[in-house]
């Protein structure tokens, strides 16, 4: 294995992605973080992680399960906090959990971005005050992605994070309306992705 390249999101000539939904297109991750029921996605897949673990072995768990997922990501998107939830149990450890996937993904080198929970809404739904069940509904609209049973709705968040990931690098899943691409500007992501060969 050769040294990591970066390739800006326009991809350049001569570059060529690991192979992931497609030959060219990069491995982009989406995650719902959560401390019971964790949201993960690909293209054309999603899963959930769930534990009833406590405390530090909670995290512990949770961070594991998700490096098996994004290990060999050239990025990461995850949904941001929402702050609108102030009495939320265990805000704490849902913090640190985010902390821990950031430091994770840093000290491997994979990049990721951060999308606020109305940016996801808008992106799936052109709303960004959408309900759970109507961004579930976009993504099986848009994507023809179905999620069902538990953790339905943090597989749709989060397979709408990793559409929002690969939209953002000019790989786009789907056509989308011009009042959902919008959302993608109050997003924070990296400069570069790196991909390694």
């Amino acid at each position: 294995m050769t040294a990591p390249t970066l390739f800006d999101t326009t991809p350049a000539a001569g570059l060529t992605p690991r192979p992931a939904a497609g030959p060219t297109t990069p491995l982009v991750i989406g995650l719902d973080l959560s401390l019971t029921c964790t949201g993960v996605a690909g293209a054309g897949w999603s899963d959930i992680i769930r534990t009833k673990r406590r405390g530090d072995d909670r995290l512990n768990h949770l961070l594991a399960a998700v490096a098996d997922f994004v290990k060999r990501a050239d990025l990461v998107v995850m949904e941001g906090p929402s702050y609108g939830h102030a009495a939320l149990a265990g805000h704490e450890d849902l913090a640190g959990l985010r902390v821990l996937v950031r430091q994770y993904c840093y000290r491997h080198r994979i990049p990721y971005g951060v999308v606020p929970p109305s940016s996801l809404k808008m992106f799936a739904t052109g709303r960004g005050n959408a309900t759970k069940g109507e961004v579930r509904s976009g993504v099986a609209d848009r994507y023809g992605h179905h999620t069902e049973g538990v953790g339905r709705y943090d597989q749709a968040d989060a397979y709408t994070a990793m559409a929002m990931g690969l939209h953002h690098l000019g790989y786009p899943l789907a056509t989308v309306p011009d009042r959902a691409l919008k959302a993608l500007d109050g997003c924070a992501w990296p400069e570069t992705v790196a991909v390694a060969r």
